[in-house]
């Protein structure tokens, strides 16, 4: 049998945080309060909060974004989140939007 202790927080939506022996991964950050979003003429409704805020995570050594087109997967406060943390990564495409040191993992 292992060691490997894995415990798993769901904040809300898609967002996880992974603890693995004292490794922390958070899945598409988003700690947007509820809010409306207008993209291309279309209203997205966030209608409930996150279970615990930005602040209350913390530190994480991995933040991973699975897309960033939608504000279900990475959201306005989920984006400042990215600026924390040790290690962020998502897709080619997405890392060439996002700048700020994302890595682009291939398919």
């Amino acid at each position: 049998m292992s060691d490997l202790e894995i415990d798993l927080t769901l904040i809300g939506g898609s967002t996880v945080l992974v603890e693995m022996t004292g490794f922390r991964i958070l899945t598409d950050p988003t700690f947007d309060p509820p809010s409306r979003y207008e993209v291309g003429g279309i209203v997205l409704e966030k209608t409930a909060g996150p279970a615990l805020t930005a602040d209350q995570v913390g530190a994480s050594d991995l933040a991973q974004v699975s897309h960033d087109q939608h504000f279900d997967n990475l959201d306005r406060a989920g984006r400042m989140f990215l600026t924390r943390a040790k290690a962020r990564c998502t897709t080619r495409a997405g890392a060439t939007r996002l700048g700020q040191g994302v890595t682009g993992l291939s398919p």
